[in-house]
């Protein structure tokens, strides 16, 4: 269904400002149009639609890669006749509005009032989407769950204390959901992953380069303690770069005097697009592995001029590369392909494509919108999907994550070989690393 174009009033901005004192707020803009007129197409149903709040960063990929995500997934239900409540079918409408969460310098408040405007304002029914940033996403919610709004978070905000804090107070935030990836438990998938690529090279030197923000330095902290505790790693300090950050070359330099063998990165800015080719100019020897935002593009390749050679993505829920282990992913990629003339470029497009349709069902399941009732259907969620096998952990809503997608939603490490991005890991998806050009 239509999507509302959003942006904030002088009266809301005015009266947050008021909230949160001498903050200088920027108007929320309307979300920019992608994808085919499908999505423009308001629907000829005239039962009341359930309206899905979508606070994102719409400015940066995460935020439009969900955005496309929800997107194509309202527009497949709408198609079927939308969202069975009861014995009335009802469209969903999809509101998203611009949290700006992960610009350089923008306060959380921002995200609060993107969420207290779709709750009070636009009336949304559920809230699906971000926030993006792990400090955005954890400010916001006593004010979701003080609205009882159902919320389901399918893009970023992998902080470990989130849902730490579901399970700590069940009952306040039982409202609250998780389908992205939970950072503590990922790290055991990571290592899991560099303990393959040990066993396969005999690597041993691991450098660090990572964004300043707070998901990024606790991934950092956790590879490292990891690493050290799994013995045989010697692991450095990490390289830390401001957000937007444009040279990396003192850190890529440092990385070859070190003859790394593998170099750690967690950026999801798209900037980081210059460390990579840095590194291919500078012939460092080492693999890079991790967030590498906009190397999971199917453009990659090509836009880099295949200096993306030694490097490793890791979408922290698989999906964008089909396989026949992962239910419907070819499905979705050739659905997406279709809508938008090339495949999911990341991991946040078929999160939140799978969040809107484990909502839908949630919904049809209760019959009702009512929350607390809602809630419980969530609870009992098992699907399989294009990330896995979706269930949610009953005490903190975190989806569960495994190796196996016929046990868990699964992560995706992925490398551009010869032009086309594969899965390297985990094992029921994989083909063979293959090593920097420039190994020692």
């Amino acid at each position: 269904m239509v999507r509302r174009v959003e942006t904030m009033g002088n009266h809301s901005r005015s009266r947050v400002a008021r909230l949160f004192g001498n903050v200088a707020f920027l108007s929320i803009i309307a979300v920019l149009g992608l994808g085919g007129a499908c999505f423009l197409e308001r629907t000829s149903s005239a039962a009341e639609p359930i309206i899905v709040g979508c606070p994102l960063a719409t400015g940066f990929p995460q935020g439009i890669g969900a955005k496309t995500g929800i997107e194509l997934a309202v527009a497949e239900i709408n198609k079927k006749g939308g969202v069975k409540v009861g014995n009335e079918r009802r469209p969903l409408e999809a509101v998203i509005m611009d949290t700006r969460d992960l610009a350089a310098g923008v306060p959380v408040s921002e995200s609060l009032l993107a969420i207290e405007r779709l709750i009070l304002s636009k009336k949304a029914d559920f809230l699906l989407g971000g926030p993006i940033r792990s400090e955005a996403a954890l400010a916001v919610m006593d004010l979701i769950s003080d609205n009882k709004k159902v919320s389901i978070l399918t893009a970023g905000s992998i902080t470990p204390g989130y849902t730490k804090r579901i399970a700590e107070n069940y009952e306040k935030y039982k409202y609250l959901f998780r389908m992205s990836a939970n950072a503590a438990s990922y790290i055991g998938e990571t290592m899991q992953f560099f303990g393959t690529l040990k066993q396969k090279f005999g690597f041993q030197r691991v450098n660090i380069m990572i964004q300043d923000v707070l998901h990024a330095r606790e991934m950092a902290d956790f590879v490292k303690k990891g690493l050290t505790n799994m013995g045989g790693w010697d692991v450095k300090d990490p390289e830390i770069y401001p957000t937007g950050a444009m040279d990396y070359s003192m850190g890529l330099l440092k990385a070859k005097r070190e003859n790394a063998q593998l170099i750690f990165i967690w950026m999801d800015h798209p900037e980081v697009s210059i460390l990579i080719k840095q590194a291919y100019d500078f012939k460092v020897p080492a693999l890079l592995a991790g967030k590498q935002g906009g190397l999971e593009d199917p453009g990659f390749w090509k836009a880099s001029e295949g200096k993306c050679v030694a490097a490793i993505s890791t979408e922290m829920k698989a999906g964008s590369v089909p396989h026949p282990a992962l239910s419907g992913s070819q499905e979705y990629f050739d659905a997406y392909e279709k809508a938008y003339g090339k495949g999911p470029k990341d991991e946040w497009a078929g999160i939140s494509y799978s969040g809107i349709y484990v909502l839908a069902e949630a919904i049809e399941r209760a019959g009702t919108l009512n929350s607390e009732t809602v809630v419980t259907e969530l609870e009992r969620t098992d699907r399989q999907s294009s990330m896995g096998r979706i269930r949610f952990d009953p005490k903190s809503h975190q989806v569960i994550e495994k190796l196996d997608p016929a046990e868990g939603v699964i992560p995706l490490w992925a490398q551009w070989q010869a032009g086309k991005k594969v899965a390297v890991f985990p094992p029921k998806i994989a083909t063979d690393v293959i090593p920097s050009p420039w190994a020692k």
